[in-house]
C-alpha cells in the first residue's frame, strides 16, 4: 500500500521534469519578449535618444524644439514694427545729421522756403526714410514667420502665441510703412509754407 512501483515513480519524475522544462521555456520566451519591447527598432527612431520615446517606442513630439526660431522671429518683427512707429536712435541721428548738413549748406541769402526745406524738411524725410526701413523689415520678418510652417515639417502645428505676435509685427509694419510714406511725401504734417 505504501510502496510504489518503479514504473509509477519514474512516471511521476518524468511528469515533474516535463513540467519544469515547460516552465523554463515560458520564462525564456517572456525574457525575449521583454528584451524586444525594451529596444524597439524602427526607421523613425534612428538617431533619437531613448528619453524621447514613449512606452510604444514612438517619438514624442514635445521632446523636439518647438519653434524657438519662429518665436524669436515673431518677437523681432513686433519690435521692429514698434520702432518704425515710435522712431529709433538711428532715425533721430540721421535727422540731426541732416539738420546740420542743411545749416552748413544753406547760404544766409537763400529764400526762407529753401532754408526751411534744407534745415527741417530734409531731416523730416530722413526720419521718415529710416522709419520706413524699420517698417519694411518688420513686415518681411512677420510674413516669413507666418509662412515658414508651410515649408516645414508636415503635421507640426505652430504655437498660437507665435502667430499672434507675428501678426502684430505684420500689422505694425504695414501701419509704419504707410505712415513713413505719408511723412516722406509731406502728405502728413507737411512743412509750413514760407509765404
Amino acid at each position: 500500500m505504501g510502496t510504489k512501483t518503479v514504473d509509477e515513480a519514474g512516471a511521476e519524475t518524468g511528469a515533474e521534469a516535463t513540467e519544469a522544462k515547460r516552465d523554463e521555456e515560458t520564462v525564456d520566451v517572456t525574457e525575449k519578449d521583454a528584451k524586444d519591447e525594451a529596444t524597439p527598432v524602427s526607421e523613425e527612431t534612428d538617431g533619437v535618444d531613448d528619453s524621447d520615446l514613449d512606452e510604444d517606442g514612438e517619438v514624442v513630439e514635445e521632446s523636439r524644439p518647438a519653434g524657438v526660431g519662429l518665436g524669436a522671429g515673431a518677437v523681432v518683427s513686433a519690435a521692429l514694427g514698434l520702432v518704425s512707429l515710435t522712431g529709433g536712435w538711428i532715425g533721430t541721428l540721421a535727422a540731426a545729421r541732416q539738420t546740420l548738413v542743411g545749416q552748413l549748406e544753406t547760404a544766409s541769402s537763400a529764400s526762407v522756403a529753401h532754408q526751411i526745406q534744407a534745415v527741417y524738411g530734409d531731416a523730416w524725410q530722413a526720419t521718415a526714410l529710416w522709419a520706413g526701413l524699420f517698417a519694411l523689415a518688420a513686415l518681411v520678418t512677420g510674413v516669413v514667420v507666418l509662412a515658414r510652417p508651410a515649408f516645414g515639417a508636415p503635421g507640426r502645428v505652430q504655437a498660437p502665441w507665435i502667430k499672434s505676435v507675428a501678426w502684430a509685427g505684420v500689422t505694425l509694419g504695414v501701419i509704419g510703412l504707410l505712415l513713413a510714406v505719408l511723412k516722406y511725401t509731406d502728405a502728413l504734417l507737411g512743412l509750413p509754407s514760407a509765404s
